[in-house]
């Protein structure tokens, strides 16, 4: 596993990507008039200290603002780094349910038993609650532009959120778009809903959009659109197996699936579970 800090490319103006190696993971930062804001910080304090540098040798001012796109550890453990550099008061933005989800996972937070450049050194990294939440959309003000975040709705997790820069005609899109694997349904995934987060998503786009996604190399509108097929594709599949009443330990074989089926665990177990009553048969023999 390469320990060498990921390169910040400009992608549009003033706003740089990062892709690191470990996890296949995208960190945005974004710069105006009042300095950077930075979207995603990564696994680890360490990490984070790495990105805090290479903000920083952008030339484009100092930190005054991180965002977190949703509450997964590979996303949020270096923010820790950035109010060590630039101080406890720095702003961290959040919709309100990452917050919960984070406050969730620190209290019964699971060791980590990935491979690590430097052992212990996930583990050894605070949790930072953000402190500046929202519900449905705010704004995060760099003096010459604005920041829009936008929660789309529950998807990969119940508090995700997109960041829309619209003079520079880019949307950082975290875990709700992935190009280097297939989307992500973990334990904490909305099957049934994320489709309509991505038309959400797709609303904000043109056919110009430079789209980050949460891992793998920036995308375009037409690729969003393609993988809002396939996840729009797996909700109605699970729907129409559920209202046949096939059973939820079946689906997987049974069901015409657009994705490998090793992908799908969780999306077929919470997509039977959201499903409400009226939409369910009971099991057949």
């Amino acid at each position: 596993m390469s320990t060498s800090p990921a390169t910040l490319t400009e992608v549009a103006d003033r706003v740089w990507v990062a892709r690191h190696p470990w996890f296949d993971v995208s960190t945005t930062v974004v710069g105006g008039e009042r300095g950077l804001v930075v979207v995603d910080t990564h696994v680890s304090t360490r990490v984070g200290r790495e990105l805090v540098e290479s903000a920083r040798s952008l030339g484009a001012g100092e930190g005054i603002g991180v965002v977190a796109t949703h509450a997964h550890h590979d996303h949020v453990l270096g923010t820790a780094a950035f109010r060590e550099a630039f101080g406890e008061a720095l702003p961290v933005h959040a919709h309100e349910s990452c917050v919960d989800e984070l406050r969730r996972w620190a209290a019964d937070r699971p060791a980590y038993d990935g491979e690590e450049p430097v052992p212990g050194e996930v583990d050894a990294s605070p949790v930072v609650l953000p402190d500046r939440t929202f519900s449905s959309a705010a704004v995060v003000d760099l003096g010459d532009r604005v920041l829009e975040l936008v929660h789309p709705g529950r998807a990969h997790t119940s508090g995700d959120l997109v960041v829309r820069v619209a003079d520079a005609d880019v949307l950082v899109a975290g875990d709700l778009v992935e190009e280097s694997g297939p989307p992500a349904y973990g334990p904490d995934s909305f099957p049934m809903e994320w489709p309509l987060a991505l038309d959400v998503c797709l609303q904000l786009c043109t056919d110009r959009t430079v789209v980050v996604p949460g891992h793998g190399a920036p995308v375009d509108r037409a690729f969003v659109m393609d993988q809002r097929a396939d996840i729009g594709v797996v909700a109605e599949t699970i729907r129409d197996l559920a209202g046949r009443g096939v059973r939820v330990e079946q689906a997987l074989e049974v069901g015409d699936w657009p994705l490998d089926r090793g992908a799908l665990v969780h999306a077929v177990a919470r997509g039977y579970e959201h499903l409400p009553a009226s939409q369910k048969r009971l099991p057949l023999l």
